[in-house]
């Protein structure tokens, strides 16, 4: 919380922020399929930020934090859901079970699908539209929300669970400087906790959504940096060609410095104010319609 007290300030912000932070709730109350046990680590849950009434436009992301599928970084969560607050998009912060205590695909793809169903069924509750539901991730969270990207479904209408009978197609995708690929220039890492220590070709090539885009995929922003050392830009770089071949609407920013994972914060050090991408950031989600113009 304290970078983002820093990131409000210095971009001045007038209007002061208000956001309602609610209790994480699970996605399944009665478990996960495939959960493990009932601990907290086999209880994926979703923490809403509703954006100021006063501000807010109707749109909803729900963010999913990066950590190589093994851990879920903190300033990758809560940070981004109260800068989406401050231009009036609620945010749901989801914690998805994680290789390190044990999931494998495609339990992390089913707490994205599911984070995505829940916020449709209660957009009454949460004030949202269903029409501008998007999905936000970072690094292999960003890997995570690609996966919903490009392997959603449209529910089904028969489900005794209506929960189940929503769509989990986001209506926008936010890619930041994410996992794409599971193959050679992915992140091994990321790899070995989502699908094991051996693969199938099969499933790599699944899992490698650069190939899984279609004309269906939503229009989606990407952005890397140039010397990111742990996860290689040709990731944003593979999935926005996909994107063109596939006439999907996408933005690609490529900034020549700055590490991975840097957030929101203000890199390459001795630079003032926020990352650039956070306002190119805000121009597009006026352009799709999630902010107000």
């Amino acid at each position: 919380m304290k970078l983002f007290a820093a990131f409000l300030a210095m971009l001045s912000f007038t209007h002061f922020l208000r956001a309602e932070i609610l209790p994480a709730f699970p996605l399944w109350p009665d478990g996960a399929p495939g959960a493990l046990g009932t601990g907290t680590n086999d209880v994926p849950t979703l923490t809403p930020y509703l954006a100021d009434p006063a501000t807010a436009t109707g749109a909803a992301v729900v963010v999913c934090p990066g950590g190589g599928y093994g851990g879920l970084a903190a300033h990758e969560g809560p940070d981004y859901a109260l800068f989406l607050n401050q231009q009036g998009v609620s945010a749901f912060v989801l914690k998805y079970r994680l290789g390190s205590h044990g999931y494998r695909h495609p339990a992390m793809l089913q707490d994205a699908a599911r984070a995505v169903r829940v916020v449709r069924s209660r957009v009454d509750d949460f004030k949202v539209d269903t029409h501008h539901i998007g999905i936000m991730g970072s690094s292999a969270g960003g890997h995570l929300a690609s996966t919903l990207l490009t392997h959603f479904d449209l529910g089904k209408a028969d489900a005794a669970d209506p929960v189940d009978r929503e769509s989990s197609r986001p209506d926008a995708g936010i890619l930041c400087y994410p996992v794409i690929t599971m193959e050679a220039y992915g992140h091994s890492g990321s790899r070995e906790n989502l699908l094991g220590k051996f693969p199938s070709a099969e499933l790599i090539q699944l899992l490698s959504n650069e190939k899984q885009v279609s004309p269906g995929t939503p229009p989606t922003f990407l952005w890397h940096t140039y010397e990111d050392q742990a996860v290689p830009v040709r990731n944003s770089l593979e999935f926005a060609a996909a994107l063109q071949r596939s006439g999907v609407p996408f933005d690609l920013h490529i900034y020549q410095q700055g590490r991975h994972g840097i957030g929101l914060q203000s890199k390459p050090p001795g630079f003032e104010g926020a990352h650039p991408w956070a306002a190119d950031l805000v121009f597009w989600l006026k352009v799709q319609g999630f902010v107000k113009r």
